[in-house]
């Protein structure tokens, strides 16, 4: 997951709509299933689906009252804790 990545798309949220990542993801999700695709492009099909909810995690989290500072911190931690594990 791409910090800068997440802090775009949860800005774009927040400008628009989060149904529009979320049928974003959809997309994604059912385009990786293509027997076409090779594996480096569904890595990256599945990044941007990693990076996508990351974003409405955060955004969700800002809107509940989190700073949006601590709000990124809190969802890296968790991302880098599930790492570590």
């Amino acid at each position: 997951m791409r910090l800068p990545v997440i802090k775009h798309l949860a800005q774009f949220i927040e400008n628009n709509d989060e149904d529009f990542v979320i049928e974003t993801i959809e997309t994604l999700e059912d385009l990786s299933e293509a027997s076409s695709l090779k594996e480096e492009e569904i890595n990256v099909i599945g990044e941007l689906i990693s990076n996508m909810y990351g974003a409405i995690e955060v955004s969700k989290s800002i809107k509940r009252g989190t700073p949006k500072k601590e709000a990124y911190n809190e969802f890296m931690n968790r991302v880098l804790g599930a790492i570590d594990s």
